[in-house]
């Protein structure tokens, strides 16, 4: 998936070798516009923004993975039929209820673990020092074992090929499957590196919040989420500032390094779909009509 100032694309490999892509308008809520002006509150509405999108692409690629062209049709149709307004709505708190789940998850465990161990480390200061590591350790041991499965392997390798893209096209090359495999697939402003960022913003924040009692540490850390979030978002785009700094760079690197995990080395013609989203998002950003047109030709062909 690609995403440009007004436009989201996704490309996907049919079983026939063919390309297929999924086009998506950026909504543009006057609210929200405002919101994302401010900083610490911006990130949050990006966090949202990004979980409604990529939970909507994602339902697209699986609707039609190893399904062969044309038998999709009939479940297109369905979908068509559907009211907009509460299938977007569905996608989006979908999207938002299984972050928000996961953050709590991440959140509460490493507590309760860290309290196991009260008696041999009693200092508040170690409480939030072990709490954060086992935070850490559980968030890297759930990349790296669900990275091993078959299917999420394909969508790492699919993300390296998105970073390989992006950044052969900031260093002014031509996107080709050469060019592109030569790049890095590590990138500063990867979502992967803002999960790593929340785990020491956190663990920073709650040196100012009570540790005792345990039920006063549970709820704080919950009404701390929010700002977690936002804080580790500002350090996101810090860190992508300073990437060209010479001396600062390295503030990037601990996010850099869990990209190790979330991104794979991907194959030529993972490469070649990853290189179309971006060339197809490039082509709708310069002329929007493309997708009405699109839009016009899919619905003539469920006509028939």
């Amino acid at each position: 998936m690609m995403g440009g100032g007004e436009h989201t694309v996704s490309a996907i490999r049919r079983n026939d070798g063919s390309i297929d892509y999924y086009y998506a308008k950026r909504v543009k809520n006057p609210m929200y516009q405002k919101m994302k002006k401010i900083p610490l509150i911006r990130g949050i509405i990006a966090l949202i923004e990004s979980a409604a999108n990529g939970s909507k692409h994602l339902q697209f690629a699986s609707d039609r993975y190893d399904v062969n062209p044309g038998e999709e049709l009939s479940a297109a149709e369905k979908e068509k039929n559907a009211s907009k307004l509460q299938l977007w709505l569905g996608v989006a708190a979908i999207g938002v209820l299984s972050f928000l789940f996961g953050k709590f998850v991440f959140t509460l465990i490493p507590i309760f673990l860290a309290q196991l161990l009260h008696n041999q480390f009693p200092s508040d200061t170690a409480q939030i020092l072990l709490e954060s590591a086992f935070k850490l350790v559980l968030l890297v041991s759930y990349i790296y074992l669900v990275s091993l499965t078959p299917i999420i392997k394909r969508v790492f390798q699919y993300h390296g090929s998105e970073h390989k893209v992006i950044n052969c096209y900031e260093n002014g090359e031509e996107l080709t499957v050469r060019n592109v495999q030569k790049q890095s697939r590590l990138h500063y402003r990867c979502g992967s590196s803002f999960m790593l960022f929340t785990v020491f913003v956190g663990m920073v924040l709650y040196f100012f919040v009570p540790v005792d009692p345990l039920w006063l540490r549970v709820v704080d850390r919950i009404l701390l989420i929010p700002v977690v979030l936002g804080i580790s978002f500002e350090v996101l785009q810090a860190t992508n500032a300073c990437r060209n700094i010479p001396g600062l760079k390295f503030l990037g690197y601990p996010g850099l390094w869990l990209q190790l995990l979330t991104t794979k080395e991907p194959k030529d013609d993972q490469v070649e779909v990853a290189i179309a989203s971006f060339k197809k998002l490039k082509e709708i950003e310069a002329d929007p009509s493309i997708i009405e047109t699109v839009h016009q030709d899919e619905t003539k062909a469920m006509s028939h």
